[in-house]
């Protein structure tokens, strides 16, 4: 029996909650986004290999239809080899290297975007299953209302209005428990998916730090893998141009055949030969490959500019947060609390019930309120964090 248990501990992860570092350790495992760049890679590889390698040689055999007791009648048998000008294969080398490098950036970018997704995903969540907490809490809380005031039916007559009025609020809160039972199970389904793995349950206690000043932040920035892409496609583009520029000498190809004469002596032939860039071909395509290296250029420096705009959007969102967190929880919940304390002692001898429901309903708001403050806090942290290239 013990060998069962352990065996569905094993084959079903599923059905126990999950830490978020969890979630995350196993998504970089298992997902198949990343794993089809790490292929892209592992191909690259080859690409880096067979860069600074030679042409291969072309051999040719050629005959005519002279009788063999002619001079001119012969079997030629030819071999021809390019030989690419010095440092070509050194600059066709750099090129795949450089695209190897942007492979390679391209994984981690991959990385901070799935950890960002999952981190989002998984605060909603959170979100989700808060407010249909406090919902639940809010639903018990009216329905016993409900009772106690129906108590009061038979003495107060002016008590079946607060008691409709109560109803109402219930069957609105029933309306939005429902609403957030189907959101959470979609939230759960999106978050699997990004995993990789079946996620029903997940473990995670979200609240409201310190707000840390922008500076603090910023110097991690450098670390931006958008900045980091751009860095390596500027390498690769001027490694084009150095490719470009060294493609304005020829290539030598060198030639050597053997002739057989059945009648006669036979005898080898060499020779060389070269293109000639006599068109501006070559020019017209370094001058090409310089313009997309000040390309690369220009789109590093808006990469920043972009990089610089989200931090500070991310930045204000989460300052705003901060602040609404601290409005609801150190302020007004503080305020309604003394409300209900007035008014409890009239509504335990039965007192207005509209004032009650009333005070509960803005009490929900602003707990909701709170709820969605510490998940915007949170969302915005994640994102100051991906914009930093972290992927923990």
């Amino acid at each position: 029996m013990n060998k069962y248990f352990l065996l569905l501990l094993l084959l079903s992860p599923s059905l126990f909650s999950l830490g978020l570092e969890e979630v995350i350790t196993r998504a970089l495992e298992k997902s198949p986004s990343l794993e089809a760049i790490t292929y892209r890679m592992t191909a690259s590889h080859s690409t880096v290999d067979s860069s600074n390698q030679f042409s291969n040689p072309v051999i040719s055999l050629a005959d005519n239809t002279l009788p063999s007791n002619q001079a001119m009648s012969r079997s030629t048998l030819s071999l021809a080899q390019k030989l690419p000008y010095f440092g070509k294969r050194d600059s066709l080398e750099k090129i795949a290297l450089a695209q190897e490098g942007v492979i390679g950036i391209n994984l981690e970018q991959a990385k901070v975007a799935l950890v960002n997704e999952i981190k989002n995903q998984a605060y909603g969540i959170w979100e989700l299953e808060e407010l249909y907490k406090i919902i639940e809490e809010y639903e018990h809380v009216t329905r016993q209302n409900i009772g106690l005031f129906e108590s009061y039916t038979a003495t107060y007559d002016n008590q079946h209005m607060g008691i409709m009025s109560a109803e109402l609020t219930l069957s609105d809160l029933k309306i939005q428990g429902a609403t957030l039972e189907a959101q959470i199970e979609v939230a759960y389904a999106k978050l699997s998916y990004l995993a990789a793995f079946e996620i029903n349950d997940i473990e995670l206690s979200l609240v409201v730090w310190d707000l840390p000043l922008m500076s603090t932040y910023e110097e991690g920035l450098l670390n931006n893998k958008d900045l980091s892409l751009r860095n390596k496609e500027i390498s690769k583009n001027q490694a084009m141009t150095e490719t470009a520029d060294l493609n304005n000498y020829p290539d030598v190809n060198v030639l050597a055949s053997y002739a057989y004469r059945e009648k006669f002596d036979n005898f080898f032939t060499f020779g060389i030969g070269m293109s000639l860039p006599i068109y501006g071909t070559e020019d017209y395509k370094e001058e090409e490959a310089k313009a997309l290296t000040l390309s690369a250029i220009s789109l590093k420096e808006d990469t920043k500019i972009a990089i610089h705009s989200d931090f500070r959007t991310a930045y204000a969102q989460m300052k705003s947060a901060f602040k609404i967190y601290h409005i609801v929880q150190d302020d007004a919940l503080p305020q309604v609390e003394h409300m209900f304390e007035l008014t409890s002692s009239s509504i335990s001898t039965g007192g207005d019930l509209f004032k009650y429901i009333d005070i509960l309903v803005q009490k929900l708001k602003l707990e909701q309120k709170s709820i969605a403050a510490v998940a915007i806090y949170n969302r915005s942290m994640a994102k100051i964090e991906a914009l930093s290239g972290e992927t923990e």
